[in-house]
């Protein structure tokens, strides 16, 4: 019988790296679906002072993207994030991430600036508290500043107008 226990240890823990290798990080849901937007005092980007990170969201649907300029999804999104800024009725709250500020600002005049206001977290802190381990990742965040939404990686066009843009239609209405 006690031949057996590692074996059969052995077949359960294959079973859980097999279930576990065919899931896709994308799809995994946040635990920060329907809670409050961190509230973390931060820097803004263009004048260097301390706020709180929730200032941005307060009685709007915001669209919160992390992103930085060493990121090359995130170059490769910009072209959309600055479509999406033009065609639509959303605010637009950048977090430039882990990033020098120097190479940031060299990023927005190349590819141009489509938020409405960018947070400077150079440490981390914010990215921390909203569980960034990758970017770009972006949030839809509603008029209460709960947040409703994750979205990792590029956002495209096929994504913003079959899964983004419905939910911040449907946030925009009530």
């Amino acid at each position: 019988m006690s031949k057996f226990i590692p074996i059969g240890l052995f077949v359960v823990l294959v079973g859980f790296l097999y279930v576990g290798l065919d899931l896709d990080p994308k799809k995994l849901p946040s635990p920060l679906i329907g809670k409050k937007f961190p509230e973390v005092v931060i820097n803004d980007f263009a004048t260097g002072q301390e706020f709180k990170s929730t200032e941005y969201l307060k009685g709007k649907v915001s669209m919160v993207n992390v992103w930085a300029s060493w990121c090359i999804t995130c170059r490769a999104e910009q072209a959309m994030i600055n479509k999406i800024s033009q065609e639509n009725n959303i605010n637009m709250v950048g977090i430039n991430y882990k990033d020098e500020k120097k190479d940031a600002l060299q990023y927005l005049d190349i590819l141009g600036n489509a938020y409405d206001s960018i947070i400077y977290d150079r440490d981390g802190k914010l990215g921390l508290e909203l569980g960034v381990y990758a970017t770009p990742e972006t949030f839809i965040v509603d008029k209460n500043g709960i947040i409703q939404y994750k979205h990792i990686g590029e956002i495209t066009s096929q994504n913003w107008e079959k899964v983004i843009l419905p939910k911040v239609q449907e946030l925009n209405q009530s």
